[in-house]
């Protein structure tokens, strides 16, 4: 039906092109055309305010037609071997390994991006560890550090109050033993 229904377009091309030279040559006929086809008759109507109008007379195909305008009967198939239908077999058989292995080795490179990710993670987390740890540990030497610093700097000003203390009763043993 698909066939039938572009070969009218076409025809209804030719038409127009057929109309317009028509037309052209035979001006005081174009009224009275009448276009005659081998499957189809096209006669004019009277022209209308919108543009021309035509009938178009479908025949029934007769039966000396050409075979090609034949579209009823499905092409025919040529009859297949066993070793054309073996072929057939081994060639299918043949694309479903070919893409099982394309699907294998695309699981295979997803699984080894994974790994290679997961890899590159847990080294990140380890160095972020490590780099933790130490500056922790440096932290933690710095404030050792910085008390011990702080303690001997107490411990001086205690010993040098208790000098100081010290010379003080000297001097006011001295000046009692003087005074006395």
């Amino acid at each position: 039906m698909a066939k039938t229904v572009a070969a009218y377009k076409e025809k209804m091309k030719e038409l127009s092109v057929l109309s317009l030279i028509c037309s052209c040559f035979y001006p005081e006929a174009r009224n009275n055309l009448i276009c005659e086809f081998e499957d189809m008759e096209v006669k004019p109507i009277n022209k209308r305010a919108s543009g021309q109008a035509f009938e178009v007379i479908l025949k029934p195909p007769s039966p000396t037609s050409d075979a090609a305008h034949n579209l009823n009967s499905p092409p025919r198939k040529r009859d297949m071997s066993l070793e054309d239908i073996q072929k057939k077999l081994e060639a299918a058989e043949d694309r479903r390994r070919s893409q099982e292995a394309q699907v294998l080795k695309a699981l295979a490179e997803k699984r080894e991006h994974e790994r290679d990710v997961l890899l590159k993670a847990m080294e990140e987390n380890s160095n972020f560890s490590k780099l933790a740890e130490e500056k922790l540990s440096l932290k933690m030497e710095q404030i050792k550090e910085n008390r011990e610093a702080h303690l001997a700097a107490l411990l001086e000003r205690l010993q040098e109050k208790e000098r100081h203390a010290a010379v003080v009763r000297r001097n006011k043993e001295l000046r009692e033993e003087l005074s006395a």
